[in-house]
């Protein structure tokens, strides 16, 4: 019997995967099983699992010491993503396995039959694992679509469905074969049931969305019951720009690690669209737990947060989004560790002008006293509100607006708008020398930038001081227009870019239209105007 033997794992922290080192120690003397390394309860379970699977599948472990100690020794291990390397460690030392398993990485848990059950956050296991060198992962076969969508040259993934099929495998009697190439580019570009054609009128609230669309703005829609609100909210991610693969990983790590992907289509490929209950808790829409995981922000990343009857939120659940939607992370920390998960979304609120929701309305009679629509607006708080650049209002449609049989324009035309606009933004902050230029968008320039990207004439001076006289701006909600004025400059030139068959994602476009002045450092009277008039909260007296 060999004395020690290795295998490699891996195991999530957050939503990212680390390698671990799986050191297996047999000895002859009283039969015991001990696992060091930090790991927790799940793990310390693994003895009943492994050695009744191993009977169960042929291969009856001899009675010994054996000692398993988890590198890096410093950092808890979590879930039972590890026992299939525990397993292939022990097999080695008992002679079951004799093949080099140094370039190979096994992920899954054990089953008394013996069978290889799957696991979560397979995806970011994967990555860590072939980031370690390992060019021969072998994952539980349920879970083999999720990890071959981080595949690539020199790797080959295998799913694996029992322990005796894995060693066959390993002993050259039985291969299994492996993966296909990424599945991510054939599924990608699907067609959505959503479109934007769908909606009637509301036209000023449709050109509010398409610029928070272009800039990556937060946008809340102000309007009675059946308005549209939600059904507006529900079409932003058609317009939005496509998923590239690094977004679609990214996004699906985290859902991986949540435990929330299908069988069918196991990793993200539209940008994702969570719209939680106001009566959540700030646990599960920021992420907590005794062990952190992702909340609600989390699962949005790359996409689009839907906050429906926003006042009705509790406070505390709102408050502890203000820090989120500034930084694009979110840390938790608990006494186990603390973890930080991304959170990069698109924030859409929808609220009533009041409680009765008839504010305002044309048709229905408001029941609220003034004191009570005070209140039900100061429910969100100033600084909350700071950080939704775009807030319009949506009146009921006409009949009219209801029977007009005219196509209203479809989400591909927006979309083809939208994404020549991040392109110009992309354009300009590249030129300007900023490292992560492809992944900004207008909403999250800083004030620097702000002064470099989007200089005031004269002109732009005075509609600013007007807006000033006549709103309750704060510093922020200044920053905030300046923003959304830039992004409409931004779409003026896409969309003078796609008239004229300019290719805005291209080096030549973007030179046409730098020639032409359409992406310079200056914004227009006008698009300080239609900026201004998308803050409608402000307004001293609305």
């Amino acid at each position: 019997m060999t004395t020690l033997s290795i295998a490699y794992s891996a195991a999530v922290y957050g939503a990212d995967g680390y390698e671990v080192t799986v050191e297996c120690s047999a000895r002859r003397g009283l039969p015991s099983f001990e696992i060091v390394g930090l790991p927790d309860a799940a793990i310390r379970e693994s003895e009943n699992r492994i050695f009744t699977g191993s009977e169960s599948s042929g291969f009856p472990i001899p009675s010994a010491a054996i000692s398993v100690n988890l590198a890096p020794a410093d950092k808890k291990k979590e879930g039972t993503a590890i026992e299939l390397a525990v397993v292939v460690a022990i097999y080695r030392c008992c002679g079951f396995i004799n093949a080099n398993t140094e370039d190979m990485s096994f992920i899954g848990e054990i089953s008394f039959s013996g069978e290889v059950r799957p696991v979560r956050g397979v995806l970011g296991m994967t990555i860590a694992a072939i980031n370690s060198g390992r060019c021969e992962i072998f994952v539980p076969r349920e879970n083999l679509r999720e990890a071959s969508v981080a595949c690539r040259e020199g790797v080959s993934i295998y799913g694996v469905d029992s322990i005796r099929s894995l060693v066959e495998h390993l002993a050259g009697r039985a291969p299994i074969a492996p993966a296909d190439a990424n599945p991510y580019a054939a599924l990608a570009d699907r067609p959505s049931a959503l479109d934007f054609s769908q909606v009637k009128g509301q036209y000023r609230a449709k050109r509010a969305m398409e610029v928070a669309a272009a800039g990556g703005h937060n946008i809340l829609l102000i309007g009675p019951p059946g308005s549209g609100k939600s059904m507006l909210a529900k079409r932003l991610p058609t317009i939005l720009p496509r998923m590239s693969y690094e977004e679609a990983l990214d996004a699906t790590k985290i859902w991986s690690c949540a435990g929330m992907l299908s069988e069918e289509i196991p990793f993200v490929l539209e940008r994702p669209f969570r719209s939680p209950h106001h009566s959540l808790s700030t646990a599960a829409l920021v992420g907590g737990g005794k062990v952190p995981m992702p909340g609600e922000i989390s699962l949005s990343h790359n996409g689009v947060l839907f906050l429906d009857e926003f006042p009705e939120f509790k406070k505390d659940a709102l408050e502890a989004l203000r820090q989120p939607i500034e930084d694009k992370v979110v840390t938790i920390t608990r006494a186990a560790g603390r973890v930080t998960y991304p959170s990069s979304f698109m924030m859409v609120c929808a609220m009533n002008p009041c409680k009765c929701g008839y504010y305002g309305s044309r048709t229905g009679k408001c029941t609220c006293k003034p004191a009570d629509i005070k209140a039900y607006l100061a429910k969100i708080s100033g600084p909350m509100l700071d950080r939704i650049d775009i807030q319009v209002e949506m009146p009921e449609l006409s009949i009219g607006e209801l029977t007009d049989a005219r196509p209203a324009e479809p989400s591909s035309v927006i979309r083809e708008r939208v994404e020549a606009a991040r392109a110009l933004s992309r354009a300009r902050f590249r030129a300007a020398g900023f490292a992560d230029w492809s992944s900004r968008s207008n909403a999250l320039m800083e004030t620097d930038e702000l002064r470099q990207f989007c200089a005031l004439d004269e002109e732009g001076v005075r509609v600013m001081e007007e807006v000033f006289a006549k709103t309750n701006l704060s510093a922020r909600a200044y920053d905030r227009i300046l923003r959304v004025a830039r992004t409409l400059a931004d779409l003026e030139a896409a969309s003078r870019a796609v008239k004229d068959g300019i290719d805005a994602g291209s080096a030549e476009g973007i030179d046409a239209l730098v020639s032409e002045g359409m992406i310079g450092g200056s914004v227009k009277k006008r698009h300080l105007a239609e900026a201004a008039q998308m803050r409608a909260l402000d307004r001293k007296y609305w």
